[in-house]
């Protein structure tokens, strides 16, 4: 019988399990793209985000960092009316702002890959999960990630936010045990987690 982690609850929960989340991503559109969409899941489902990625594709030039970066007020505007994606300006402006962001970070670090996974040593943290409940929210390098990244004028990278972008592009492989893709993502490489970590409730996605 074939075992994914319990969170994965719905076909399209499933899907984007299986074929994405926990696997190593070092492509900077798809890391700005990620950085994006968990911060737009701050108070909502991540299902709700999945429903709208392509939206959010769509309207933020498949995430060209390059592109969103020169986005005006109102392109805002425009924005703040499109059902397909979360009509919230707090979070519609950070995406713009991020991407200016990414760009500085680029220019500095030559990738953004380069400087995300620096905080892992390049390398993908293991945990050893019995149940997906047990995965913690927030840990010591999520905290420096978060930081680093306010640092350079992010919005909703809270250390809460920046562990579940950890946990969706690899930086940590927290599927459980039993899980079909553990064994598939740890043999991508990695370390086991020895970094502290301290529970918060689920629902609390500091910005």
């Amino acid at each position: 019988m074939t075992h994914r982690c319990s969170w994965a609850s719905s076909e399209a929960l499933a899907q984007y399990h299986d074929e994405e989340w926990g696997v190593p991503s070092r492509d900077d559109r798809h890391l700005y793209e990620m950085l994006i969409l968990e911060g737009a899941q701050a108070g909502l489902s991540w299902s709700t985000i999945l429903n709208k990625r392509e939206g959010y594709r769509r309207v933020f030039a498949n995430f060209d960092a390059a592109k969103v970066a020169r986005f005006t007020p109102k392109h805002v505007e425009a924005l703040m009316a499109d059902a397909s994606i979360v009509r919230n300006r707090a979070k519609i402006e950070s995406t713009i702002l991020n991407a200016r962001a990414v760009l500085q970070i680029q220019a500095e670090h030559g990738s953004l890959a380069a400087f995300i996974w620096s905080f892992v040593n390049d390398t993908p943290l293991q945990n050893d999960l019995a149940s997906y409940r047990d995965a913690p929210t927030s840990t010591e390098v999520s905290d420096a990630l978060s930081k680093a990244l306010k640092k350079y004028g992010c919005k909703f990278v809270g250390t809460t936010i920046c562990y579940a972008f950890m946990q969706a592009v690899g930086m940590v492989n927290d599927h459980e045990k039993t899980c079909m893709c553990r064994k598939t993502c740890a043999a991508l490489g990695g370390v086991k987690a020895k970094n502290k970590s301290r529970s918060k409730p689920a629902a609390t996605q500091d910005a």
